[in-house]
C-alpha cells in the first residue's frame, strides 16, 4: 500500500529565525481530507567528539522549553544550504575550542517525525586539538570532557535525556563495541 499523502494545501502560520510554523490540508491514502502541523527547520549537526584520553566533550547548557539545564553533545543548527560537516566543524570549534583532524559522518535522525521536518546530523570526531572559541552572543554552556561508559551509565540511568546525545553516543559506543571507529 502506498501511504504518501497528497499536499492539497499549506498554510503558514508563523515565520521566524529558527523555525516556520505550517498547516498542511492533507488527502490521506483512504481518501479523506486531514490536516498536519508541520514545524519546518533547517536542521542541524551533533558532534560526538573524543579527546586523545578517551573522553567525550560535552556540554551543560540551559534549554528554555524544559527550564532545565541538559547534558549534551555539542551540536548546532545549519544555516540553509549550508553543508553539515562544514557547520559541524564550525559548531565543535564555537562551542568548545576543538578542532578536529578527523570528522566522519555517523549518518542522521529525524529527531521528530510526526511533526517536524528537522534532520540531525550526526559526526565523530577525533585528533582535537585547540582552535577557538567563537559562541553566539546568548549561548552559555560550560564543557567538560567524561568516560564514554560513564556517559552510557547516564543514558540508561535516565540522567542523560537529550534524543541527539543518546543516540549519537550510544552509536558511537556501540561502534567501539564492534571496532568500526
Amino acid at each position: 500500500m502506498d501511504f504518501h499523502e497528497k499536499t492539497l494545501s499549506k498554510d503558514y502560520k508563523f515565520k521566524g529565525e529558527v523555525v516556520n510554523l505550517r498547516v498542511d490540508t492533507v488527502k490521506t491514502p483512504g481518501g479523506n481530507s486531514a490536516t498536519r502541523e508541520i514545524v519546518e527547520h533547517p536542521g542541524g549537526v551533533a558532534i560526538v567528539a573524543i579527546t586523545d584520553e578517551g573522553n567525550i566533550v560535552m556540554e551543560r547548557q540551559y534549554r528554555r522549553p524544559f527550564d532545565d539545564i541538559l547534558y549534551e553533545v555539542p551540536a548546532g543548527k545549519l544555516n540553509y544550504g549550508e553543508d553539515p560537516k562544514e557547520c559541524g566543524m564550525r559548531e565543535l570549534e564555537e562551542e568548545t575550542g576543538y578542532k578536529a583532524k578527523s570528522f566522519e559522518s555517523l549518518g542522521f535522525i529525524y529527531p521528530s517525525p510526526g511533526f517536524s521536518n528537522e534532520t540531525l546530523h550526526l559526526y565523530v570526531a577525533k585528533g582535537l586539538y585547540q582552535g577557538e572559541m567563537h559562541r553566539d552572543k546568548d549561548e552559555y554552556l560550560d564543557v567538560e570532557e567524561a568516560p564514554l561508559q560513564e556517559l552510557v551509565d547516564q543514558i540508561i540511568a535516565g540522567t542523560i535525556s537529550d534524543a541527539k546525545t543518546v543516540v549519537s553516543l550510544l552509536k558511537v559506543n556501540e561502534l567501539i563495541r564492534r571496532n568500526k571507529i
